[in-house]
């Protein structure tokens, strides 16, 4: 049987509101982040996660599906269809090398190389949108960095917990 809710004047302590979650400012960030990238977005033809597989092979053309998902902390089940999709807009192909048959290679096309000139104002347009200056975003950008390897570090140690001495 469920407990009964709160009356307003039992409130739960400050600690459960929800405006003092640093999970949901960062959800809720993001919510609004993915905003101006669809608007951004849009002119490409892209969703938010399939600018991000292209960001990352605009870098480095090449990676095996493997090496693309630890760039982009995604599991093979869920970026297989993202890649799927783009070499079905004919931006990539996935090929299986002859030395390794077990991975799978992306490599873009001369249309998925070119897309990139056609992107090249979204992170102005994006920092803009976010009202920081540029130092400011790399602060951010660097303390979310922290914040996401601690969070992994912690998660880690969750499902591999020591056995006690």
């Amino acid at each position: 049987m469920n407990a009964p809710l709160p009356l307003a004047a039992d409130k739960p302590p400050v600690q459960l509101a929800l405006d003092a979650q640093l999970c949901f400012a960062l959800y809720s960030a993001q919510l609004a982040m993915g905003k101006i990238y669809r608007k951004h977005l849009a002119g490409l033809g892209l969703t938010y996660p399939q600018y991000l597989v292209m960001l990352v092979l605009w870098e480095a053309d090449g990676l095996t599906v493997t090496a693309l998902g630890e760039r982009l902390y995604l599991d093979s089940a869920t970026l297989t269809p993202l890649l799927k999709r783009l070499q079905a807009m004919g931006l990539l192909r996935r090929d299986r090398p002859a030395e390794d048959q077990r991975q799978v290679r992306v490599t873009l096309t001369q249309t998925g190389r070119e897309l990139w000139r056609r992107a090249g104002g979204i992170p102005e347009g994006v920092l803009c949108a976010t009202g920081c200056t540029p130092d400011h975003a790399r602060v951010l950008k660097a303390e979310l960095e922290e914040l996401r390897a601690h969070l992994l570090a912690a998660s880690a140690a969750l499902e591999n917990p020591t056995a006690p001495d």
